[in-house]
């Protein structure tokens, strides 16, 4: 909330003058200095030392005015005339003068022109990027109440699926090999090593392995994303295979 004294001197558009008193903070003394000021006499104007921050504010407005910085015009309509300069009636808006002193004096936040929560703030932070932060900050805040609403809708889904899933788990009958099932395995498999291992009568060998270790060497590198395609597991069911398998040969 803008206090009284903002709300008391702001107008839509200042003569130089009345922004250079505003801003050197000396509304006390506004009908002194304008009679001075309208006197015309540069000597009445030199009066001025005495309120050396007026004459250094009033200079910077027509630096600004001068270069093109600040817009100015008459009677308060904008209009960029250089022969506006040394018009009784120079005016700048209220609106132009804010922003001048944002970009060119940032140091400089008279009350006039701006609240007290905007005097308090340091120099280099933006009015106008605090509100944008503001803003996201809001924005963020949705976001996240959006997101945690999402992700508790899907932790109780989650839930709900973990429960079906134990469920239908210990529904599922568990099959279990049998010792003759598992034997007739091992035979198998014993049979297809000895087999691929071996020559036929004539010294023909009747497969390209050389060895168990090429075999264990191949099912990995073309089947290891299956249950059991392991070396360890490989080389321990084809020994126990052999075992089987001489046992009964012999």
């Amino acid at each position: 909330m803008r206090n009284s004294t903002y709300t008391d001197n702001i107008k839509v558009f200042y003569s130089p003058i009345e922004a250079a008193i505003r801003w050197s903070g000396l509304i006390d003394q506004e009908s002194e200095i304008i009679r001075l000021w309208c006197s015309k006499n540069q000597a009445s104007q030199r009066q001025f030392a005495q309120w050396p921050h007026l004459q250094l504010n009033l200079d910077r407005i027509f630096d600004g005015i001068v270069h093109g910085d600040l817009p100015y015009g008459r009677c308060g309509i904008t209009c960029d005339d250089p022969t506006l300069v040394s018009d009784p009636d120079l005016t700048v808006r209220h609106v132009d003068l804010r922003t001048w002193i944002q970009r060119h004096y940032p140091d400089q936040r008279p009350e006039f022109l701006f609240d007290t929560f905007e005097r308090t703030l340091h120099p280099a932070i933006d009015v106008e990027l605090i509100q944008n932060l503001i803003l996201e900050r809001e924005l963020l805040r949705a976001t996240y109440a959006s997101c945690s609403r999402n992700l508790k809708e899907l932790q109780a889904s989650n839930e709900l699926l973990r429960q079906d899933h134990a469920r239908l788990q210990s529904e599922q009958p568990k099959e279990e090999i049998s010792p003759r099932a598992e034997a007739t395995y091992l035979n198998i498999l014993g049979a297809l090593l000895h087999v691929m291992l071996s020559c036929s009568p004539s010294g023909t060998p009747y497969s390209t392995f050389r060895s168990q270790e090429a075999i264990v060497s191949v099912l990995v590198a073309y089947h290891s994303s299956l249950m059991g395609i392991t070396e360890r597991t490989l080389h321990a069911k084809f020994a126990e295979a052999n075992r089987r398998l001489a046992a009964q040969i012999a």
